[in-house]
């Protein structure tokens, strides 16, 4: 994944920011599903919290962190499209 040992270089970053961006957009589709025991207000609540997650995360330069938040958004979306809410966003 990386060049920088610790903290991630502008290359790092450019060649995750495709991956993140998919697991960011099916987060919120997936959050439609109606498999979800969820009413239109806990939708949105629920798309607001994964954008602010996001938008804070957008700010982690380490690369460690970098691959455990990809890993959690991955992990999250396989429990989204098996209709269960994630436990750390529920």
């Amino acid at each position: 994944m990386a060049k920088g040992l610790i903290w991630a270089t502008a290359e790092d970053l450019a060649r995750n920011r495709g991956r993140v961006l998919s697991l960011y957009r099916q987060l919120l589709r997936s959050l439609n599903s109606p498999k979800l025991p969820l009413n239109l207000a806990a939708r949105l609540a629920k798309k607001a919290e994964v954008r602010t997650i996001f938008m804070v995360a957008s700010e982690e330069r380490s690369l460690h962190n970098i691959e455990d938040l990809i890993d959690t958004a991955e992990y999250s979306l396989s429990l989204l499209k098996e209709g269960k809410i994630p436990k750390h966003i529920q």
